[in-house]
């Protein structure tokens, strides 16, 4: 593992082995990047290469828009656009004079908040061929209308979408549609002709994310 800060933000880069080997981008927890590289690993033996982001305002760089929070206090206030560009103008290139060689492909993978901007991004950018959205807030307000309402700036060629089987009984209102969007979401992208997954896990919103972006980090790189 190699440490980068780029753009103020601190990066985990964890090579390939080989050069050619897709990379996925992950926006996570500080220091979140070697576990899940880990946990990955232990589940496929698929040559890649991950690059963690950390240092992430998640109420902020990773919505679209503004809306109001979900807890006591908090407000969403939608600079996903500022944070996507700094992401693919600056970010991406200095991740990718890392490999050893240009990447197959390039996909975008994030949990919660970052599971709702990996596929907002797919709207906004051509930069990721393929996504990862494990337990994605999707039930983020008018995001299901903007996804109906508006195209991907290009199709993926694979798309992972998971939600736990108990974040349907959440205390806020708006977040337990999180299933129904999400599936709503796999149901789209499929019916574009994207090869999409749709996963349901055990447990609420924060039973084993690690684990559960693993699942769909090591699915999207079959």
């Amino acid at each position: 593992m190699e440490k980068l800060m780029i753009a103020g933000k601190p990066v985990e880069m964890f090579p390939s082995e080989g050069a050619g080997a897709p990379l996925v981008v992950l926006n996570g927890e500080d220091g979140e990047g070697e576990a899940v590289w880990a946990a990955v690993k232990a589940l496929t033996q698929a040559d890649f290469s991950l690059a963690a982001v950390g240092g992430l305002d998640w109420d902020a760089e990773l919505t679209p828009w503004p809306a109001p929070g979900v807890f006591k206090g908090q407000a969403f206030s939608g600079q996903a656009d500022g944070w996507l560009q700094t992401l693919t103008g600056q970010v991406l290139p200095a991740i990718l004079a890392k490999l050893p060689g240009e990447p197959r492909w390039t996909g975008l993978a994030g949990y919660s908040l970052a599971g709702l901007f990996a596929v907002y991004a797919l709207y906004r950018t051509d930069a990721f061929a393929r996504v990862a959205s494990a337990s994605g807030s999707l039930w983020y307000p008018g995001f299901s209308e903007y996804a109906a309402g508006n195209a991907l700036a290009r199709l993926p060629e694979r798309a992972y979408f998971s939600v736990g089987d108990r974040e349907s009984r959440a205390k806020n209102a708006q977040m337990r549609t999180v299933e129904d969007a999400t599936r709503q979401m796999a149901a789209r992208f499929e019916g574009m002709g994207i090869l999409t997954r749709f996963e349901l896990n055990p447990g609420g919103h924060f039973n084993d994310p690690v684990g559960r972006m693993a699942k769909g980090i090591c699915w999207i790189l079959e």
